[in-house]
């Protein structure tokens, strides 16, 4: 493993790389960090070479100034490439990191021989949605990042998960309860403006993956199974047993659909 970072606004933007192979990058999502793909990083790294992000305001990356939004961090894995002389990666996003995936494959689609959309959409928040982010921001500023995490990663779970895998939830909870409050708000913020990108999906002329959860509630599964056709060539794949955090509910599974994936486009 090598660690390295950008400066990015004034502040270290921290990514590691594992492997050696075809340039992978993996996107985390809301509230998490890299390490969020410990359980694909041993599957993936004799073939790939993964680089493996933690986004502004996650993990080891410090919160900056800037104004976040889903191009910005767009533009934070653009300059991790150019740093690396990189000019070609498949890139594999869960949750908002494939929103921040589909902002990097509407400015440089040249630069993407596929990308990978795992429990995430193309399409813009309603206002539903919206409303619900609405309350998140609201109950953090009141109540702390600690106590919203632990109230709302369980429901990222299946049931079947949360009643077999109890372990795992805490897991994860204990992983990530010492976010700033701040960056969990920038997030929010910058997911409610993000525009709908679903013809990214239509226009990409590479493969596109979607994993799909069965019983996700944050991205539906029929919402996940509405875009996935979308593509001229689409890979699809459904977790029976998952909610919104099949790396973790289904890790097998998952790695062997992102491993054929990358190994076929």
């Amino acid at each position: 493993m090598v660690e390295k970072n950008i400066l990015l606004d004034g502040q270290p933007v921290y990514y590691r790389m594992e492997g050696t192979g075809r340039p992978v990058v993996l996107v985390h999502g809301f509230s998490e960090d890299g390490t969020v793909w410990e359980n694909q990083i041993g599957a993936l790294k004799n073939k790939f070479q993964l680089i493996i992000p933690d986004l502004p305001g996650s993990g080891r990356s410090p919160i900056n100034d800037a104004g976040w939004s889903m191009e910005y961090f767009a533009e934070c894995l653009r300059q991790i490439l150019d740093q690396e002389n990189i000019s070609t990666v498949s890139m594999i996003g869960h949750s908002m990191g494939g929103y921040i995936t589909l902002a990097f494959a509407e400015a440089w689609p040249q630069r993407l021989q596929s990308f990978g959309l795992i429990h995430s959409t193309a399409y813009a928040d309603n206002e539903e949605k919206k409303t619900a982010r609405r309350r998140g921001i609201e109950f953090i500023q009141q109540n702390g990042a600690a106590k919203f995490i632990e109230q709302s990663v369980p429901n990222l779970f299946s049931e079947e998960t949360k009643k077999h895998q109890p372990e795992m939830v805490r897991k994860i909870l204990s992983r990530y309860t010492n976010f700033i409050g701040q960056s969990l708000v920038n997030y929010y913020q910058a997911m409610m403006v993000r525009p709908d990108r679903t013809h990214v999906l239509k226009s990409f002329p590479r493969p596109v993956l979607f994993i799909l959860g069965k019983h996700d509630t944050a991205v539906p599964y029929e919402q996940g199974l509405q875009q996935s056709y979308m593509p001229g060539l689409s890979y699809i794949h459904t977790l029976e047993h998952s909610g919104h955090m099949g790396m973790w509910e289904e890790p097998e599974l998952s790695n062997d659909y992102i491993d054929a994936f990358l190994m076929h486009s």
